[in-house]
């Protein structure tokens, strides 16, 4: 994995408004749920993953083209964060007809990550 951003308002803010590539998304949310990638042997090691997400995913999962993992995603955010885009960051949502699946999980990567933020008291 490459250099990845800090984990603060400013990157998730970044992350809404599409100034940060989907792949840099993933790769953030990789890394939080647990997963490193071991350059030598080419292959992900998962051991500091929760063993829920490493039973189902022993690889890390592509949240844009795969909506499963997304709805995993969104249920591992506690119920008190749910609400934590529009609360801490302003965000208004999408417009109808503006949207498509992607910006709906990139929103959701966004939220997570700003979750384990508030959760793990990054600034």
């Amino acid at each position: 994995m490459k250099d990845l951003p800090p984990l603060n308002t400013d990157t998730i803010n970044a992350i809404l408004n599409e100034e940060i590539d989907d792949e840099t998304v993933m790769q953030m949310v990789w890394y939080y749920l647990g997963y490193r990638y071991d350059e030598s042997s080419k292959s992900w090691d998962n051991s500091g993953v929760e063993a829920s997400w490493r039973e189902e995913y022993p690889e890390p999962p592509n949240f844009i083209e795969n909506r499963p993992p997304t709805v995993k995603l969104t249920r591992s955010i506690p119920k008190e964060n749910k609400q934590l885009l529009k609360e801490k960051l302003g965000f208004k949502g999408y417009k109808l007809g503006t949207f498509d699946p992607r910006d709906t999980r990139r929103a959701t990567m966004a939220n997570w990550l700003l979750s384990y933020l508030v959760m793990h008291s990054y600034s």
